[in-house]
């Protein structure tokens, strides 16, 4: 029998022609970085130098806020912004991609404040100029982290010329378009209700609010007697001469020291009622039920049928805070009153409430808010005995004072615990209250017309984000831009040192801004307070002088004006960007501010018809865990993404040992780092415009995916190996074609 030769398996061997190639399956870390800056920092250099800038794409960065560490949600938006630019530069595009950061606000103050007091350096008279000082440097370390973060998740952009909100060009842009605002007669101020931070001590905006579902309220039923009481209901036969109260059901009772004027509807029905315990109460007919509930006894109604418009402006009531030789108020008639909850009334604290405030204002009642900074009761709460409310927390004590004291005086009918939405400030996570103060705003109203009409050439990716916007910008009358705080633009108004007036006009700011171009925008903070320099010519010759102010613009007003810093021909341009892209919460944030600031500053330009700054707008959802939860650190379901690219975030592998070869008892497990690939192939692979989910589990589908990819990579490389361009003379044009193409 023939036995064949042992070299018979290496001779089919070499009749195969098996793939060969270098190409790892895994990635080494040395050709990471290598590759890393060939296809991102040379390849952006090289298509600004070889591509023509009369075919640009302009993708805006919406700026990131400079304060903390990257999350999964950063690399989704950054990474998605990468593909779109791209696909772009694959189409012939110069692409523009300049990074921003957000500087300037809260969070950076707090946190730098936080950081002198670890350090030992701060005392009780800390000053601007050290807050200032402190932020800044926080600020700039944190840029520079997390560009190197933003870098590593393999983004293509122009890191070299980005730009921060707290750079001297573009505080001095942003004075510039607030100037014109000014000039066009957008900015004025007003002592009126604004949304207030008692933990934070300053404004906020919409944007800057969270809504918590779960907040208890104590509700209460308040019963005020009537003063005046018209003559169609105090002469019927059926009262008898009796005392009869409004009632008035309300979840903020630390308001009612505040409390102007009782509200009712001109069209809802209301009755009399006797109460055994409480007397004689007017309410809405159908909130009699609910009335009976919260009392626990029966209501007989002794004059049915009353209407609103009977008590609106023919009543009045004694006060419950002001004393007893306090004036009768006004029960007046509000759209806004029904009979969906509560008695059918609604009590007007004009200081502690936006639709009290336009109420009471279109009748000349005084808007009064006896709370501090601090959100505590102020001697002016209670004048008549001021120790009994002053300095006491108004969402705490101060509310349990009030109610005390209406019991006292017998006005108190019920009270219970009420779960309702309630709005808290999202950097604090405490809630917020209502209060009036001075405050300096933009009248958003003006300019709406226009912005909205703008939007109607810019695409929106999710269509349904087009209606989103538009509802927030339908919703803003006006738009609060200042600020109790240090690090931040200053709001350029002076004040007379007498009478508190301010001054805020075209050729002030200009004055100011100049001031500042040569000083520095820190010695707005720094010079002396009676320093003439920042003072107008004009203004100078007043003996009693003006003093700078202290408060600074929001943040979305900074972040707002950044199209100012986009930097290409405009000529075939119809706007600045091609391409806004952020996450879904923007439509109340930067989207927003970003065209209303844009529409007001083309109008003070004197143009007629206006543009949005983005021709493109483009939302991604929110990054989830695999429960379906939104990442938070008091949950701990936080993913970093670092922990994507280095592995660690998957279960380690089995240590690989060689054969015939012991395991080490000392080697530890090792992980399989996925590096920015697997960012980015999970990126590319959700649909960002909806939630988009990451953990584990979707990650260990990413890792099986790449190393498909990889291996494949490899096969096909392999097969390619010994190819060569140079064809045999014998092929015709056709073979040729074919193996070339």
């Amino acid at each position: 029998m023939h036995q064949p030769g042992r070299s018979l398996p290496r001779s089919w061997t070499s009749t195969l022609k098996l793939p060969k190639s270098s190409f790892p399956p895994r990635v080494s870390p040395t050709d990471r970085t290598k590759y890393l800056k060939r296809c991102t920092d040379d390849l952006y250099a090289w298509q600004r130098r070889e591509r023509p800038a009369t075919n640009p794409f302009v993708l805006h960065d919406g700026p990131p806020y400079a304060n903390g560490e990257l999350h999964v949600g950063h690399a989704l938006n950054k990474i998605t912004k990468d593909i779109i630019n791209r696909v772009q530069l694959s189409r012939g595009k110069q692409v523009r991609y300049v990074p921003g950061w957000d500087c300037h606000g809260l969070p950076i103050e707090l946190k730098a404040l936080q950081g002198l007091r670890d350090s030992d350096a701060l005392d009780n008279s800390v000053g601007a100029a050290v807050i200032r000082k402190a932020a800044r440097t926080l600020a700039r370390q944190t840029v520079k982290e997390q560009m190197k973060g933003f870098k590593g998740f393999g983004v293509m952009a122009d890191w070299e010329n980005h730009w921060k909100t707290m750079d001297r060009e573009f505080e001095m842009r942003q004075l510039g378009i607030f100037r014109e605002m000014v000039d066009h007669g957008l900015i004025y101020r007003k002592f009126k209700p604004v949304y207030w931070s008692p933990s934070t001590g300053t404004a906020l905006a919409e944007a800057e609010l969270e809504y918590k579902d779960d907040h208890v309220s104590t509700a209460a039923l308040i019963k005020f007697p009537l003063e005046k009481i018209p003559e169609s209901i105090g002469k019927n036969p059926l009262l008898n001469g009796k005392e009869i109260s409004v009632v008035i059901w309300t979840t903020t009772p630390w308001t009612l020291p505040a409390n102007a004027a009782i509200a009712v509807s001109h069209d809802l029905q209301y009755v009399i009622a006797d109460s055994e315990t409480h007397g004689c109460l007017l309410v809405a007919q159908s909130r009699i039920e609910y009335m009976q509930k919260m009392l626990k006894e029966d209501l007989r109604v002794i004059l049915p049928n009353v209407m609103g418009s009977e008590l609106a402006e023919k009543a009045t009531y004694r006060p419950l805070c002001r004393g007893p030789e306090a004036e009768a108020q006004p029960i007046i008639a509000a759209d806004f009153v029904t009979a969906d909850s509560g008695s059918g009334l609604v009590h007007c604290a004009p200081g502690h409430g936006m639709d009290d405030y336009e109420a009471c204002l279109a009748r000349g009642i005084e808007v009064f808010a006896p709370v501090s900074d601090e959100g505590r009761f102020t001697d002016k709460a209670m004048p008549q005995d001021p120790s009994r409310l002053s300095g006491k927390f108004v969402l705490g004590e101060g509310n349990e004072a009030v109610l005390e004291y209406a019991k006292e005086r017998n006005q108190l009918l019920a009270q219970h615990q009420y779960e309702h939405k309630y709005p808290y400030d999202w950097r604090s996570k405490q809630p917020i209250i209502i209060r009036a103060t001075e405050q300096w705003f933009t009248d958003v109203g003006d300019i709406r017309k226009n912005a909205l009409q703008s939007l109607e050439d810019v695409r929106f990716v999710p269509e349904t984000g087009k209606s989103r916007l538009q509802n927030f910008i339908k919703n803003r009358s006006e738009w609060c831009i200042s600020r109790q705080r240090a690090w931040g633009v200053p709001i350029p108004a002076l004040y007379h040192r007498s009478s508190g007036e301010a001054v805020l006009t075209k050729e002030s700011v200009s004055h100011i801004m100049q001031t500042i171009k040569e000083r520095g925008v820190d010695a707005w903070w720094t010079d002396d307070a009676d320093d003439a320099a920042w003072v107008p010519q004009s203004l100078r010759e007043d003996s009693s002088g003006y003093k700078r102010g202290t408060d600074t613009m929001d943040v979305w007003f900074d972040s707002g004006t950044s199209w100012s810093e986009i930097d290409v021909p405009t000529e075939g341009r119809s706007h600045p960007a091609d391409v806004y892209l952020e996450g879904t919460d923007q439509h109340r944030g930067w989207f927003q501010s970003g065209l209303l600031t844009y529409t007001a500053h083309q109008l003070a330009s004197g143009k007629t018809e206006t543009r949005a700054p983005f021709r493109n707008l483009i939302t991604h959802g929110f990054t989830l865990d695999e429960d379906g939860r939104k990442m938070s650190k008091s949950i701990g379901n936080v993913i970093a993404p670092q922990t994507i690219m280095d592995g660690t975030l998957l279960p380690p592998l089995k240590p690989r040992k060689g054969k015939g070869k012991k395991q080490d008892e000392n080697q530890g497990p090792s992980y399989d780092a996925l590096g920015p690939d697997a960012l980015r192939l999970w990126a590319a692979g959700s649909d960002y415009t909806h939630e988009v989910v990451i953990g584990k589990q979707v990650l260990q589908g990413v890792h099986t995916s790449l190393h498909k990819f990889r291996v494949t990579f490899k096969l096909l490389l392999g097969a390619l190996g010994d190819f060569s361009r140079k064809m045999p003379w014998h092929m015709n044009s056709c073979n040729k074609w074919t193996a070339l193409h």
